[in-house]
């Protein structure tokens, strides 16, 4: 199975922003491993990243190295991924098209969902768990009835069940996650696009009614986070002329105050795939973790690392 890698020139780094400070630290940085998409425990203690179709948790504060976290065999995972409310699990997108909870500590994997029809090469992309711990917000991806592939908005029961599709269309729709209150899915989608992959950022209630466009320019927008104290939302945005969330361009962190609807660039960097497919807030809204990808050519190499391999 191939896995993405860095250059020869290139890092990973990890780092945190804090909102109150307006600092950036890198809690984590390697030549070697390809680390994607941050989540934080609730307790605040661990960091959990994807690497190579596995899971690795990191000491928020960069004082310990990677430690490999056990996901039993054959499971592999992308980089969807989240961790319950309560903190006992973790909640994982595989590479068979299926949604696994595994326990925090280690053990058996238990299938969330069924396994797809093959035929349809159905798969879900796992993005985000309610603040009550008892629903999923999830794409859904397969071929439609002219064979040509097509992602929607779903939820479903955390511990099993049948899906609920949000959202019917040939829009290509991504990175769908719960506002803190629960009551709101937030989105991106290319349904108002100006040029074929120009994603914007959407809202809806988690009945898939009232839906709005929230961001209105010409950068393509993807993966948006909102904040658990409610007060944020944070997201990914791409150049001009974008398609799709590729790795390895000069990509903004943004952030939303949604009192205000100001919009604040909190970083720029060589990033994309990986940067922050999954919620990557600390359990008080305070600081959110990322991972950008420089090269020894990029203006975005100075930070110093606190853990490096």
């Amino acid at each position: 199975m191939t896995f993405l890698t860095l250059r020869a020139d290139q890092r990973a780094d990890v780092r945190i922003f804090d909102l109150d400070s307006g600092e950036t630290s890198v809690v984590f940085s390697s030549t070697s491993l390809l680390v994607e998409a941050p989540n934080w425990h609730p307790e605040g203690e661990w960091l959990v990243l994807n690497v190579e179709g596995g899971l690795v948790r990191l000491r928020a504060d960069g004082s310990s190295a990677l430690e490999p976290m056990p996901v039993p065999a054959p499971l592999v995972l992308n980089n969807d991924h989240v961790i319950s409310p309560d903190g006992r699990h973790l909640l994982v997108s595989a590479r068979d098209g299926r949604l696994y909870r595994l326990p925090w500590g280690g053990g058996a994997a238990t299938p969330v969902t069924e396994l797809p029809d093959p035929a349809l090469r159905f798969k879900y992309y796992l993005h985000s768990v309610s603040p009550d711990g008892l629903t999923l917000a999830a794409i859904g991806g397969g071929l439609d009835a002219s064979g040509d592939w097509v992602t929607n908005v779903y939820t479903l029961p955390a511990s099993g069940g049948p899906h609920t599709q949000l959202t019917d269309d040939a829009f290509a729709d991504d990175g769908a996650d719960f506002s803190a209150d629960g009551e709101w899915i937030w989105f991106n989608s290319e349904r108002a696009g100006e040029y074929p992959g120009h994603a914007q950022l959407f809202r809806m209630r988690t009945d898939g009614t009232q839906l709005t466009r929230v961001t209105h320019d010409d950068r393509v927008n993807w993966f948006p986070h909102p904040s658990p104290d409610g007060r944020h939302v944070l997201y990914l945005s791409y150049p001009v002329g974008t398609t799709g969330h590729p790795p390895n361009l000069e990509v903004e962190l943004r952030l939303i105050e949604l009192a205000s609807g100001a919009v604040t660039t909190i970083d720029s960097f060589l990033g994309g795939q990986g940067t922050t497919n999954v919620p990557g807030w600390s359990p008080d809204g305070r600081r959110v973790a990322y991972v950008a990808y420089p090269t020894t050519e990029s203006a975005s190499g100075g930070l110093r690392p606190a853990h490096q391999r």
